[in-house]
């Protein structure tokens, strides 16, 4: 039996375990990469290694997220980032190099190769036939000193794709197209492979919005053959070297497939608040249009930026708008500076930014109260812009420039003749804002400097013999790590002070919960469907882990909150009987009066609720080597116990 590409693969970089669907397998990881939201506390995590030197590939710390610097914390974290990569042999790209997966994309991906970085859209490097996954700054760190990558192996989700996109139609219409068929819930538990005739009519810019956005469909990656497409970027990058050839066997055996046809395809839209609400813009209709945001690591390619610039070249933004776009990297930035598209983007009246995140993750260009802000990015969850009540429309960049001119949601293809753009030959080549570490023989004498606001990995302890908790907290279905530890420019400044963040942990749903949690000691959170989606950010369990949540009760986990809360040593639970979700009420008495020995035997946990005298049993969502992991409460503690074990 054949295999697919991601088959092919895991079996090159398998160190443990067997390809059976379901079967914890460990994997040697070839490249890291980190930002700076979840960097310090990656770095934090691998100075408590004790590893003196990364034992990766390459690994790269980039600054992207943090840019907006309003007091000394921010820089005060790029310093220390900078000295860490220094000392322990990291690539660090300086703040205004670009959005880590563009950058990752253009000067350091290597098709065939596995990457992990902190970050939920790492799998932007599938574009270029990577095995690129996102993970929690543990598993991260865990990497970088040599340790393996565990996941559950995936299921195989065949893309097929057939025709060619009509002019004005796009790869973020792809995308949506997708969300649309599967839900954030569709990919759970799978590797999305896009093959069929319609892959050799898309670019790797193109190829990279898909698997970018890939992440919101829960999947734990989304990749793309290599091929001559491939071979061709990489060559205009300076980097043909750097290119294999990766297909699916003719006789791979998938777990599902879907097909989409690209030619019958129309510009989408995502309305609030879920990626996968998706109609057509046509459906949507002309609702008025308050900003336009252009750029993340979704749509801020070079590719995509000229197509920005030509449909506002020689016009003006709509005076009630706002129009704000974000090169994703140096490179896209200076060439549009060089060919004059810049200045056609200027000339329109658009704000232009720095290459980073910013809007993306709140940070900056919030939208006016109850305002619609169209955005090219890739998630638009409730109050993720930085307006509780913003109204925010994920669409292509074609959509997002046709209707910053027109004022109102508008259809692209009203623009008539589409616009041919083409990818150049060259890119231009300039690395001269990515550092390279210390020399060897330099390294050790290298000082790490530390802000005051960066504090220590919070204190983990072992899985006691049982649990009295409270549920401090109920939640319903398709709670984010949004919900449960917010983003945005009040709060990101603090992602190395757990103390601090802790004060709004779970503010979108409940201000008063860090207070009960200080008031009422260890506790339980209780959910419903897909909790945890979204963001890979591990400070959604460090920060509850911080505030005394010993385990979280939920109908079901998105995979990888489910993996951070399993290296915080925090236990995730499912309930066996979904009916038993009804049988809790915040602040009931909740004992687990076995745990300990039902977690070392692999079994069910019993649950009982004091309260209403009921009593049911729940499922650990762990691999055997998670159990270890959480019985020594943690991954850290685990590691010092075991060592970076493979």
């Amino acid at each position: 039996m054949g295999l697919t590409i991601a088959q092919k693969i895991i079996k090159n970089h398998l160190v443990s375990g067997e390809m059976t669907v379901g079967a914890d397998v460990g994997l040697r990881i070839d490249q890291t990469l980190t930002q700076d939201a979840t960097g310090t506390m990656a770095y934090l995590e691998f100075e408590a290694m004790g590893v003196p030197r990364v034992k990766t590939e390459l690994s790269v710390a980039y600054i992207d997220h943090n840019t907006l610097q309003t007091g000394f914390e921010n820089a005060d974290d790029h310093r220390f980032i900078q000295s860490v990569a220094k000392k322990h042999g990291i690539r660090f790209s300086r703040p205004g190099n670009g959005i880590c997966h563009q950058v990752h994309l253009e000067r350091f991906g290597i098709p065939g190769k596995t990457l992990i970085g902190s970050d939920s859209h790492t799998p932007t490097g599938g574009g270029i036939g990577m095995l690129a996954m996102g993970a929690g700054g543990l598993d991260v760190a865990v990497a970088m000193g040599g340790g393996a990558y565990h996941i559950s192996m995936p299921k195989m989700l065949r893309v097929n794709l057939t025709g060619k996109l009509s002019p004005w139609v796009s790869a973020k219409d792809v995308i949506l197209k997708v969300l649309e068929i599967l839900s954030v819930k569709g990919g759970v538990g799978k590797i999305v492979e896009y093959a069929g005739e319609g892959v050799a009519t898309l670019t790797v810019p193109e190829r990279a919005t898909i698997t970018n956005m890939g992440a919101e469909l829960g999947a734990t990656t989304s990749i793309f053959p290599s091929d001559e497409i491939t071979r061709a970027f990489l060559k205009a990058q300076g980097r043909e070297q750097d290119w294999i050839p990766l297909a699916s066997d003719p006789d791979a055996v998938y777990d599902e497939e879907i097909s989409v046809d690209l030619s019958s395809l129309v510009p989408m839209v995502a309305c609030p608040h879920s990626p996968d609400n998706v109609k057509t813009v046509e459906a949507v209709g002309k609702i008025k249009v308050d900003q336009v945001c252009i750029g993340s690591c979704t749509n801020s390619s070079y590719l995509d930026l000229m197509h920005v610039a030509a449909i506002l070249k020689g016009k003006t933004v709509h005076p009630d708008v706002s129009l704000a776009i974000a090169p994703g990297s140096k490179q896209v930035y200076n060439m549009l500076a060089e060919n004059g598209a810049l200045a056609d983007i200027i000339a329109a009246g658009a704000r232009v930014l720095e290459c980073a995140c910013g809007p993306c993750i709140g940070m900056g260009q919030s939208p006016n109260s109850h305002g619609v802000s169209l955005r090219t990015f890739n998630r638009n969850f409730e109050g993720r812009s930085g307006t509780a009540d913003g109204q925010v429309y994920l669409v292509s960049p074609e959509t997002a420039a046709v209707s910053a001119l027109t004022g109102v949601l508008t259809d692209p293809r009203c623009l008539g003749e589409a616009v041919e753009v083409k990818l150049p030959e060259r890119f231009l080549l300039n690395d001269n804002m990515v550092a390279l570490p210390a020399p060897a023989d330099e390294m050790d004498s290298v000082e790490i400097l530390r802000g005051p606001n960066i504090k220590e990995f919070p204190v983990t302890e072992a899985l006691p013999e049982s649990l009295s908790v409270k549920a401090l907290l109920k939640v319903g279905d398709n709670i984010t790590t949004d919900h449960i530890m917010p983003a945005g420019a009040k709060i990101l400044p603090y992602r190395s002070n757990i103390p601090y963040l802790s004060n709004f942990c779970f503010g979108v749903c409940d201000k008063d919960f860090p207070q009960r949690c200080r008031d009422n000691g260890p506790s339980i959170v209780v959910g419903g469907q897909n909790y945890g989606q979204g963001s890979s950010r591990e400070h959604a369990a460090l920060v509850p882990l911080y505030l005394g949540v010993k385990a979280v009760l939920v109908k079901s986990f998105a995979r990888i909150h489910c993996a951070n809360l399993a290296n915080a040593g925090i236990l995730p639970l499912v309930f066996e009987n979904e009916a038993d979700y009804d049988r809790i009420d915040q602040m009931d008495e909740i004992v687990l009066p076995n745990v300990r020995a039902e977690i070392e035997a692999g079994s069910d946990v019993t649950v009982e609720n004091r309260t209403k005298g009921v009593a049911f049993k729940a499922r650990p969502v762990l691999s055997s080597r998670q159990q270890q992991m959480v019985l020594a409460g943690g991954l850290l503690n685990y590691t010092r116990e075991n060592g970076s074990e493979n």
